[in-house]
């Protein structure tokens, strides 16, 4: 099927929080990494959400080109194009993007989305991230507020952090301390700010203990009973049940139970990237170390050209990393859920 519509991105987030899953978030920074990604999904029969983060479209633009806009409108194009050839829906996102990179991120996104809507077309992507952790929450919420107006009038989804998700991303680097922890009030704060979805719609991504990067299960301490506080306060005081679209960030390492209590409380979307990662490459090391002779010109020999082509290992990548989306819809119970099922 094409890329969601935005009416198709809406109704994949209200049976996703209707019935308690939630959708992997998968990052992606190429062509092959996104077939992969389409790929799990597929044989996942599982809708899913591929999105790019500020370095992966400053790689897809080109290693030596770094245009953030150019990598995400190229991978946005090819998108549309190859999700044709699989039954689910795909929605494209932007991942974080920090005060500093907006004007050369997000805003312009929008404005392409604007002005296609404006020809009667669907938005390039589905939703952008505003990553407002590292500035005060009032900043936060003013920015979120211009750019939840921006992206409502082009049909796109808003997504906000409130809190502060620890460990490294794309350059952008946080403490591991107390402010990984959503309060009550930075959740009122924000529905007085944006609202409930009548200034249009946004996922947030409250904290509750997330780390970026490489852990073993058990060494991030996660409290997802923090989301159902939030939910169930600010609920109370605006007269609507589990009233946040959640996200998950920081989620590698994370227990199946970690997992699943914070899909239980709200969560939708899952980011994953890490653990993807690691499984796109592991086959590449793999097929290396076992073709060594052949993918070398040792000693002056020719090697092996099947060995080397970059079809025999990228298919061993694209394989492993779609294994690795469709276990993550496993554990977020997205599996089988696809709105064309």
């Amino acid at each position: 099927m094409p890329i969601a519509t935005p009416e198709v991105y809406a109704e994949m987030l209200d049976k996703a929080k209707q019935n308690s899953f939630a959708y992997p978030a998968i990052n992606v920074s190429s062509s092959q990494t996104l077939t992969a990604a389409i790929r799990g999904f597929a044989e996942a029969g599982s809708d899913g959400i591929v999105q790019v983060s500020t370095g992966g479209a400053d790689y897809l633009s080109g290693s030596t080109i770094k245009n953030m806009v150019t990598g995400s409108v190229a991978l946005a194009a090819y998108a549309h194009e190859v999700a044709k050839n699989y039954n689910v829906n795909i929605a494209l996102h932007t991942d974080h993007c920090p005060k500093d990179k907006l004007d050369g991120f997000v805003r312009p996104l929008l404005e392409i989305s604007a002005q296609r809507v404006a020809r009667g077309e669907n938005p390039l992507f589905q939703s952008h991230m505003w990553d407002g952790s590292a500035v005060p929450l009032e900043e936060n919420l003013e920015i979120a507020k211009e750019l939840l107006a921006k992206a409502a009038a082009a049909r796109i989804v808003l997504e906000i952090e409130v809190g502060v998700v620890g460990g490294e991303e794309d350059g952008v680097a946080n403490e591991i301390n107390e402010k990984l922890y959503t309060t009550v009030e930075d959740g009122l704060a924000t529905v007085e700010a944006l609202g409930t979805g009548e200034h249009g719609r946004y996922l947030t991504a409250l904290t509750f203990g997330n780390v970026h990067g490489v852990y073993k299960p058990g060494s991030v301490k996660l409290r997802p009973e923090i989301l159902k506080e939030i939910q169930d306060q600010v609920g109370a005081k605006v007269g609507k049940e589990r009233p946040f679209d959640l996200v998950f960030h920081g989620g590698s390492g994370s227990t199946l139970e970690e997992i699943r209590a914070a899909v239980d409380h709200g969560v939708i979307k899952m980011n994953v990237d890490t653990d993807t990662q690691y499984a796109f490459t592991r086959p590449v090391a793999g097929h290396m170390f076992g073709n060594y002779d052949g993918v070398l010109k040792l000693d002056g020999e020719v090697g092996n050209k099947k060995a080397y082509d970059p079809r025999a290992w990228g298919k061993a990548a694209e394989e492993g990393m779609a294994n690795r989306v469709a276990e993550a819809c496993e554990s977020l119970r997205s599996t089988g859920t696809s709105l064309l099922a």
